[in-house]
């Protein structure tokens, strides 16, 4: 089914206690990523949408139970020169996730045809080889064992003014803005077609795209970390496995412990 970002614009109200659900979903994920610690399994999860559309608040919510030492968060910006001097997959390839662990991937491998696309930081040649060259890329990991969630954030230019705003009227947000944000809005047409022939090229059966309405904060986030944890409840094993008999014997041994089910 081809996307319309035009359907993701309701901005509903969250029905419910979000503060409740945040927290059930923030325990499903937690329970997830010990599924990935215990079993060695690996996972992406990116995301991709509109400057202010609320990527940084799910990303922030997602880990924010997590384990630190299994997941990794990449910020990708503009590439350096030594990354310009190699593929543009090269700078994503050396921050894939090992065994045990969770990339997250805020912006990723598809700036090249979205950003680098619109900006003309690519050639037309270029960044219309890239749709190939992605969903090889992605099958490619796949085929190797990463699981890959791919989520895009979608705000209206009503929403999105909304937003900036309140970033330049608090100076603890307005770091998170500048030229980039009013040179990307100027061009929103542009960017308008080069996400729906992303969409149309590259949401593949082993790599889907969700679109997340984020034009309500509070739902959005329940929206994109329910998501994030029934794809991921899908491709890892959540079953834990018995205790040891050494480490069970071993603390018999050091406190008289006994397995509950023996008693």
């Amino acid at each position: 089914m081809t996307i319309s970002l035009s359907d993701y614009e309701a901005g509903l109200d969250f029905d419910g206690d979000y503060d409740a659900a945040l927290s059930d979903l923030q325990d499903r994920l937690e329970r997830i990523q010990t599924a990935h610690i215990v079993h060695g399994r690996r996972s992406v999860i990116l995301f991709e949408g509109w400057d202010a559309s609320g990527k940084g608040g799910i990303i922030k919510r997602l880990t924010a139970t997590l384990d630190p030492r299994y997941y990794q968060v990449w910020p990708i910006g503009a590439p350096s020169e030594e990354e310009k001097d190699h593929h543009f997959l090269w700078r994503f390839w050396r921050r894939l996730p090992s065994a045990r662990n969770i990339g997250i991937f805020d912006r990723s491998w598809y700036g090249r045809v979205l950003v680098e696309r619109v900006e003309g930081f690519c050639t037309e040649r270029e960044w219309k080889r890239g749709y190939d060259e992605i969903n090889e890329f992605e099958a490619q990991q796949i085929d190797s064992g990463t699981n890959i969630v791919k989520l895009f954030v979608h705000v209206t230019q009503e929403e999105q003014d909304k937003q900036l705003a309140e970033r330049l009227d608090d100076p603890w947000k307005r770091w998170k803005t500048g030229a980039e944000d009013y040179r990307n809005r100027a061009r929103r047409a542009d960017y308008l077609e080069a996400m729906h022939e992303m969409f149309r090229l590259t949401d593949t059966r082993w790599a889907p795209w969700t679109v997340i309405d984020g034009n309500n904060r509070k739902a959005g986030r329940i929206a994109a970390l329910t998501a994030i944890a029934n794809a991921l409840e899908k491709y890892v094993p959540m079953t834990m496995p018995d205790a040891d008999p050494a480490v069970v014997a071993l603390a018999h041994e050091a406190f008289g412990y006994r397995k509950p089910d023996a008693e």
